[in-house]
């Protein structure tokens, strides 16, 4: 008996709010995962009450939980911080070439009309959309170029690489579509002198 209190007075307080509010927990997970209401409905009408709801005050501290719980997990796994620090890495090297993009107008959309934003939000993702497929197009073409003059190209190094570089692309100009269009195959290797006369 005494050793249960101890081990109950060692969970905090907030943990026995969620535990002790368990019942209507599980029916919402049981709702959303039936899919009888979506996520985002449920959070809103939760937000939309005056006071705090019961409901609400549990999942902040289940939330506070899983934050606690990916903290530990995060400061014991090397592994972990190396997976999210890549994927960091990558959004921000998009988001710089989506700076990069719209430099001329100081990254900011300034149409007014939602639609006329969304078009333009929209050429923007197919104009990052059409880099990257270029760039994983002549990165693949480089490392079968590389591998035709016996040098080794491990994968788990290509694994590391990004498509996102944009240095050797010019944003300012005329995009001419209609003579890309018309140009047969694909631009050659950009190599350098001597691998040319090899």
């Amino acid at each position: 008996m005494a050793a249960a209190a101890t081990a109950r007075t060692a969970i905090p307080l907030g943990c026995h709010f969620a535990l002790s509010r368990n019942r209507p927990l599980l029916r919402l997970v049981g709702s959303i995962k039936v899919g009888h209401v979506a996520p985002s409905v449920m959070l809103r009408k939760l937000a939309a009450y005056e006071r705090q709801n019961q409901l609400d005050v549990a999942l902040q501290e289940i939330g506070k939980i899983e934050r606690t719980l990916f903290m530990l997990d995060w400061l014991e796994n090397p592994d972990l911080r190396r997976r999210c620090h890549a994927g960091l890495n990558n959004s921000e090297q998009r988001h710089a070439l989506t700076q990069a993009i719209y430099t001329f107008r100081q990254g900011r959309i300034i149409d007014r009309s939602h639609e006329a934003q969304q078009y333009r939000a929209s050429g923007l993702n197919l104009v990052i959309a059409a880099i990257v497929y270029w760039n994983t197009i002549y990165m693949d073409a480089a490392a079968q170029h590389l591998r035709s003059t016996s040098v080794a190209v491990p994968d788990d190094l290509l694994a590391h690489t990004s498509p996102v570089g944009w240095e050797h692309i010019a944003f300012s100009g005329d995009f001419l579509w209609d003579r890309a269009a018309a140009s047969a195959g694909r631009k050659a290797l950009n190599l350098p002198p001597d691998s040319r006369a090899a």
